[in-house]
Parts: C-alpha cells; sequence; structure tokens
C-alpha cells in the first residue's frame, strides 16, 4: 500500500509538470522585427504576423470570432490566466509591464526606487517569457502623460536591455501618449535599446504615417490604444460637457481611421483596438466596445469585417438621431426642472431585428482622472425616462439643479445594442 501510495504520489507530480508544461509550451514562440521591402513585419517562428488586436482580456471567445489574434494588458495582474486562455484561443499577448508615473509621485531622481522596480518587472520577465502566447513586452504606458523628468527614459531603456537579457526571443516596446518630437528625440537618445515604438492616438489616428515621418521616426511602430474621438478633443456643450459620438458614429470613423493609417503604413505592425470590453471613462459608453452587460456595438461589427474581410451574420443596431425637445447635443440644450420634455430616436437594424430600447439618465460625471485611471459610474435617477413608443419618450427632468446626461441603449435580440447619450443642464 505504502509503495501504491509513492507511486501515485509521482504519477501525479509527473501529470502536474506535464500539463504546466503542455500548458506553458515550453516551445518559445520566437517574435522578431524584420525589415522588408516596403517597411518592417513582425516575424512569429518565421511566419509574418500583423497584429489584429484589441486592449483588454475579456471577451477573448468574441475577438477569436471576429478574427482578432492578439491583446495587450497594462499589468502583469493575472498573465497566468490570461496567457494560458490566449493560448488556448490561438491568440498572442503583448504583456504591459506596470512602470511607475511620475503623475503618480513616482521620482526618477530615485536610483534605489527605480532599481527596485527594475528587479521586480525582472522576477515578472523571467516568470512569464516562455509562455507560447507571449509576443512582446510592453514596458509602463502612457509614461508621458504630464511628466517632467526625461530620465524616466533611461529607466525604459535599462528595462528594455534586461528584457533582452532574460529573454532573448520577444521585442520589447513602449507606449506613448500621442506623438510629438520632444519623446521622440528623448527614445532616440536614452530608450535606443527599444525594439519599436508604440503610439496611443484617438481622433488623429489617421495622422500618424505623416506625423511619425515628420519628427524623424522612420521605424516600426505598433498602435496600442485606438477608437473614437477622445472626451479631450471632442466638442463641448457651453457649460463645457464633451458630446460622445453615438455608437453608429463611432463605426463610421473607426473605420475611416483604421483603413487611412493602420492597414496603409507599412511601418506599422499592427494595432489594438480600445476597448475590448467596457469601463467607466467620463460615460460607461464612451471608450467600450461592449456595455456592462456584455453586449457588442456596431464597432466590434466593424472590426470583424477589417480583421477577415466578411461582416458578421448577425449586425448590431443603428441609431442616426437623438433627441431632447427637437434640440441634439450641439444645441446645447437647457431644460427647466420638473417639466416634461419629448426625446425621440431613430434607430434602424440591419437584420430587420426586434428592437427594444433602454433609457437611463445620470448626472454628469465628477470623479474624473487622466489617462485611463478608474472613475467611478455615477448613480443613475430612477423613474424619470417614460418611453411612449420604440422611439419616443417622456423625460421628466430632475428637481436639482446641474448637469446631466441622458443614455439610450437600443437592443436587437442577439446580445448586440446601440447606444447615444446627450447631455442637457437643468437651470
Amino acid at each position: 500500500m505504502k509503495s501504491f501510495s509513492k507511486f501515485f504520489t509521482l504519477a501525479v507530480l509527473f501529470l502536474s509538470l506535464f500539463s504546466l508544461q503542455t500548458v506553458r509550451g515550453f516551445e518559445v514562440q520566437k517574435v522578431e522585427i524584420k525589415k522588408t521591402a516596403t517597411g518592417y513585419s513582425l516575424f512569429r517562428n518565421g511566419a509574418q504576423y500583423f497584429v489584429k488586436g484589441a486592449g483588454g482580456s475579456s471577451n477573448l471567445e468574441e475577438l477569436k470570432a471576429a478574427g482578432g489574434n492578439s491583446i495587450r494588458t497594462w499589468s502583469a495582474d493575472g498573465a497566468d490566466r490570461v496567457l494560458n486562455r490566449a493560448t488556448q484561443l490561438g491568440l498572442t499577448v503583448t504583456m504591459g509591464l506596470d512602470v511607475a508615473r511620475e503623475r503618480h509621485g513616482f521620482n526618477y531622481d530615485d536610483d534605489a526606487a527605480v532599481k527596485k522596480q527594475l528587479d521586480q518587472l525582472r522576477k515578472q520577465v523571467e516568470q512569464y517569457k516562455n509562455y507560447p502566447a507571449l509576443l512582446a513586452w510592453g514596458i509602463g504606458n502612457e509614461l508621458n502623460l504630464d511628466y517632467k523628468n526625461p530620465k524616466v527614459w533611461n529607466a525604459v531603456n535599462d528595462i528594455a536591455k534586461m528584457i533582452h537579457e532574460v529573454d532573448p526571443n520577444h521585442p520589447a516596446t513602449t507606449m506613448l501618449a500621442g506623438i510629438s518630437q520632444n519623446e521622440i528625440n528623448y527614445i532616440k537618445k536614452r530608450s535606443p535599446d527599444l525594439d519599436f515604438i508604440s503610439v496611443q492616438v484617438y481622433g488623429g489616428l489617421a495622422a500618424v504615417p505623416n506625423q511619425l515621418k515628420t519628427t524623424g521616426w522612420n521605424g516600426p511602430y505598433l498602435v496600442t490604444e485606438w477608437g473614437p474621438t477622445g472626451h479631450w478633443e471632442c466638442p463641448k456643450t457651453s457649460w463645457g460637457a464633451p458630446i460622445e459620438e453615438t455608437s453608429s458614429e463611432k463605426a463610421i470613423v473607426y473605420r475611416a481611421r483604421y483603413e487611412a493609417s493602420i492597414l496603409k503604413d507599412k511601418n506599422c505592425l499592427g494595432s489594438y483596438v480600445f476597448l475590448w470590453g467596457q469601463k467607466q471613462e467620463r460615460t460607461p459608453t464612451w471608450y467600450g466596445l461592449f456595455t456592462e452587460g456584455g453586449e457588442t456595438s456596431e464597432v466590434v461589427d466593424i472590426m470583424h469585417y477589417e480583421w477577415t474581410g466578411k461582416w458578421p451574420e448577425n449586425r448590431a443596431p443603428n441609431i442616426s438621431s437623438l433627441t431632447i425637445d427637437g434640440k441634439k447635443a450641439k444645441n446645447s440644450i437647457y431644460l427647466n426642472p420638473e417639466e416634461k420634455y419629448l426625446v425621440a430616436i431613430s434607430v434602424s437594424d440591419p437584420d430587420n431585428d426586434k428592437l427594444t430600447v433602454r433609457w437611463e439618465v445620470l448626472p454628469e460625471a465628477t470623479d474624473l482622472s487622466q489617462g485611463g485611471d478608474r472613475e467611478s459610474r455615477p448613480v443613475a435617477i430612477p423613474n424619470i425616462v417614460n418611453a411612449t413608443s420604440l422611439t419616443n419618450a417622456l423625460l421628466n427632468v430632475p428637481t436639482k439643479l446641474g448637469p446631466y446626461r441622458l443614455f439610450v441603449y437600443v437592443s436587437d435580440g442577439h446580445n448586440h445594442v446601440a447606444t447615444a447619450n446627450i447631455p442637457f443642464l437643468v437651470h
């Protein structure tokens, strides 16, 4: 009995190690960047690889079904789960390394703190370097946002050198907020060990190829965040509320910007569309391609088409207009407290599915951050919108003065949705 127990223990240990080896692969997928006749390309185990990716680590089955092949993360938190799931689905991962930001109080003149950070990141690289899903390392996120000390780029270079020492099979990059001459100059001088750069641009995506050439960057790059017109660059109401595009307007600009830049520039290694999931950032719908309930918008249909050349079998509904009292958001809508106003939407569905509508009113968000830092969702005001038909409703204006937003969600019964919102000021 004792020998059987020993045999059983050894068998379990062997199977555990075999399972670990199978999951992690131990067959390192070597990733290289090579100059081609027309620009630059990624090569994975010798095969050319164009990144058709998304930011986020949720809804990975939907990403695969839409023709996506890669995801990016912002840190190594939960990396085992993410890398294992990506391996199962045949996806790759640009793994984020969470590098401290000056705007959060980190001091890059503190040599001891910088070294401690480097040592911590070394452990992460050593831990995850052999996963077959690993594509590249992302050193920090938007380290150039609201910073003053250029020594951050020395630290980035030290991290890149460390990565090359520990993991010679995967390239290293850093993610920049926008494109500026100063940052390109700093990176050329202080971070020469980076294999390529990554840029994060929203409304100005179509101009990225020319902007990079103007700054003198003629090397390879990824676009690691891109999406709708950002809340900092869009039209505003007279009281300063940013005006969000409808999901249908977003679909138009996503397609136009992607085709004008990412698909055309031969130095571009691909991109990660933002956000393959949902988050609160100014509103609950601004950047997510999914709703809180997991429904997908027209933008997912656009990415499906761009990644596969085909439209999905069933597509999301379309919203062409949303008005309060006949006025659009650009009219800066002022409403009187406790009065009722007619709300109207114009909607359609490419598959003629039966549509349902949900309305919601939120106070304008006041917990605001920069660079995608966490924000809290405002609490909805209940029983304030009464739907009278599919396309019309009555808005009972709140008693309390101040800024609000009216949201509408149009669902098709197939887990697809169209979204829109309109700011208004009770005065």
